[in-house]
């Protein structure tokens, strides 16, 4: 059975806003190479609108940074399901709307065959972990206090009892990978 992989980025603070990492070129092949090892990326539809707002235009126009080059193809190539009530259509290449619930839908990739599939957004993170769903965290903590923003599981109303399985340091911005999965 294939693993849901929540991957994301936080502040010390807890905040999960993109503007405030501390992304380099060490992290951004680590998220390459994260991505090239899916399937597919589950966003919602804020996400989704920021993630496709960025990355297709340097597809067209590469920066000449092969690292994040590499990066753009990666996300460029990946299937992306959006969890959205309100979109109708995605421009994005390799991306399409979900067409169950998202509990129905998790389940259904679970028992697909293939590689591990990934969530990239704050809040389907908090509802996949409410409905214990999610497999594996890859929570990604700055050496940044925001201050303010978005909390990454700000409607979690139980305890839950993560195991850590290994960290990884990134040397060059001081973030440290944390990979947890649940206690059971």
């Amino acid at each position: 059975m294939r693993k849901l992989i929540a991957a994301i980025n936080l502040t010390v603070d807890g905040f999960c806003d993109h503007t405030s990492g501390v992304a380099d070129d060490e992290m951004l092949q680590h998220y390459t190479d994260l991505l090239r090892g899916a399937d597919a990326i589950l966003y919602g539809r804020v996400t989704y609108q920021l993630m496709e707002g960025y990355w297709p235009a340097l597809i067209k126009t590469p920066t000449g940074n092969s690292i994040l080059d590499e990066f753009a193809q990666a996300i460029q190539n990946i299937q992306k399901i959006v969890f959205s009530r309100t979109l109708k259509e995605l421009p994005w290449e390799n991306s399409r709307l979900a067409n169950q619930d998202l509990k129905t839908e998790i389940l259904d990739l679970k028992k697909q065959a293939g590689k591990d599939f990934l969530v990239g957004s704050p809040g389907l993170i908090s509802a996949l972990t409410e409905m214990n769903l999610v497999d594996e965290y890859q929570l990604c903590v700055h050496p940044v206090i925001a201050g303010h923003g978005l909390r990454l599981f700000q409607n979690i109303h139980k305890m839950i009892i993560l195991k850590q399985l290994k960290t990884k340091i990134f040397n060059s911005s001081g973030a440290t990978l944390h990979y947890y999965t649940r206690k059971t």
